[in-house]
């Protein structure tokens, strides 16, 4: 970010607006929603702007302008509409010491002007620095058929309530408490109805200390998708902003711990191939134990937590703990890897059986039993396969099937550093050692015996997509 956006304090602070016209007008009926001093600088001043200053909203001063008359101001406007006059008074402005916006003139600008939706005290403000404020309008646009006309009127019900809130309930059930106000009916009630009857239905609430259990699981196994942020459901996101904190995997892309709220304690827990410094079973006490001290707790997992993510063990240590969880799938590494090289898992009439599986057994000893599944009409898509490549080249020897079987492996599926190998099954071995190819990486398995698959088969080749 080239700017850093900030709601800033305006009670009783001065702003000044330099110019009389129409520029300067639409700055003081922005200001004019604060609770600012506001004062034009102008030798005349438009029939809106004479107005304002008869009525004494606005302080119009005439005298000559001066960098003194800038100092101590929260915020200055130059607007007189010349860009070569807005350019002569940005100067006098910075030499008074004044953060400075000047219209339509980026490059002079310390503070930009964003859109604002206004449901006071819910303030939205969009910003593209300004490189696009046609786009900022649009997503305005947008956001105000979304945000309900009263919605300001709630949450300024909700300020007046938060001492009453706090007095009686403690932290996790304060939480619950706003997250049942605005996440359900009683909000939608509020849209319809207005303050009284929600009112005193949070009132009494608080009295009696018993929030309606309509919120979600002390735990939530998360999916966060198989790599870039934008790929976690919305489901994902409302459970990671939600959480007293995170227990996330190595493959967890950063951007989709921004996601959460702030203050919500991040735990790192992941697993390196061949490094045991986080056991399942220390993983499954933590979440255990901070679901027990009365955490709201999100065990965040790459791709789908039921997808060769033991989940299931997790899930199991939480029932025995008497625990309840919720399981938020998300967009599983084979799906993702699929997408990312333009292809399919299934296609009617030539792929119509899809087979996930792992290459990783938990007994190091127990021989894979995909090799029964593959044929002509399947997609074989092998989980941590990268290391277990010369395994699926022996299983794929042994039945007969190693020069007819077509290896599509995308290694960071959906990263920035994504990786493709296509190559035939006896090459897999040598192509993984040539290109680098490392894990996390999704192999599929196709055969090419068959006349439609054989006209789909690639050569040779290492891309990155």
């Amino acid at each position: 970010m080239k700017t850093f956006p900030m709601f800033l304090t305006m009670t009783g602070r001065r702003v000044v607006i330099v110019g009389g016209g129409e520029q300067a007008a639409q700055k003081c009926r922005l200001m004019l929603k604060t609770e600012a001093q506001i004062e034009v600088l102008a030798d005349g001043l438009d029939v809106e702007l004479h107005s304002l200053a008869k009525s004494g909203r606005i302080v119009w001063t005439r005298a000559p302008i001066t960098p003194a008359q800038f100092e101590g101001a929260a915020l200055v406007f130059v607007a007189t509409g010349c860009p070569g006059q807005d350019a002569c008074l940005h100067m006098l402005a910075k030499a008074g010491g004044a953060v400075v916006n000047v219209v339509d003139q980026p490059d002079l600008c310390d503070a930009i002007t964003p859109s604002i939706i206004d449901r006071d005290p819910v303030v939205v403000a969009i910003g593209t620095e300004g490189t696009a404020p046609v786009l900022a309008r649009q997503i305005k646009t947008r956001l105000e058929e979304t945000l309900e006309p009263r919605l300001g009127d709630l949450a300024a019900l909700a300020g007046r309530l938060r001492g009453f809130a706090a007095d009686r309930l403690g932290p996790r059930q304060r939480r619950d408490l706003w997250a049942w106000v605005f996440n359900g009916p009683v909000r939608d009630q509020h849209a319809q109805d207005g303050d009284a009857p929600v009112a005193a239905a949070i009132k009494a609430v608080i009295t009696s200390g018993k929030v309606p259990e309509k919120g979600p699981a002390p735990v939530a196994l998360v999916g966060a998708g198989p790599g870039s942020s934008d790929l976690i459901t919305l489901r994902g996101v409302q459970r990671l902003q939600e959480a007293d904190v995170i227990f996330y995997d190595r493959l967890v892309d950063p951007g989709v711990l921004e996601l959460a709220r702030r203050d919500a304690e991040r735990v790192y827990v992941g697993k390196e191939p061949g490094c045991h410094t986080w056991p399942q079973d220390r993983i499954n006490n933590l979440v255990v134990s901070a679901a027990l001290r009365g955490q709201r707790v999100v065990r965040l997992k790459c791709g789908d937590p039921g997808v060769f993510a033991r989940g299931a063990e997790e899930a199991e240590a939480l029932a025995e703990a008497g625990l309840a969880y919720e399981i938020v799938p998300g967009v599983t590494a084979a799906s993702g890897a699929a997408a990312a090289v333009g292809g399919f898992l299934t296609e009617r009439g030539k792929t119509d059986t899809l087979v996930l599986t792992t290459g990783r057994k938990a007994d190091a000893n127990e021989r894979p039993d995909w090799i029964q599944h593959l044929s002509a009409r399947s997609n074989v898509a092998v989980y941590m396969g990268v290391q277990s490549a010369a395994q699926i080249t022996e299983v794929l020897r042994e039945a007969g099937l190693v020069d007819v079987v077509q290896v599509t492996a995308v290694s960071n599926a959906q990263r920035a550093n994504q990786k493709v190998l296509e190559c035939a099954a006896p090459d897999l071995v040598e192509q993984i050692a040539q290109a680098g190819l490392a894990s996390p990486a999704i192999l599929f398995l196709r055969r090419t015996d068959d006349a439609h698959v054989a006209a789909r088969s690639a050569p040779v080749a290492l891309r990155a997509v």
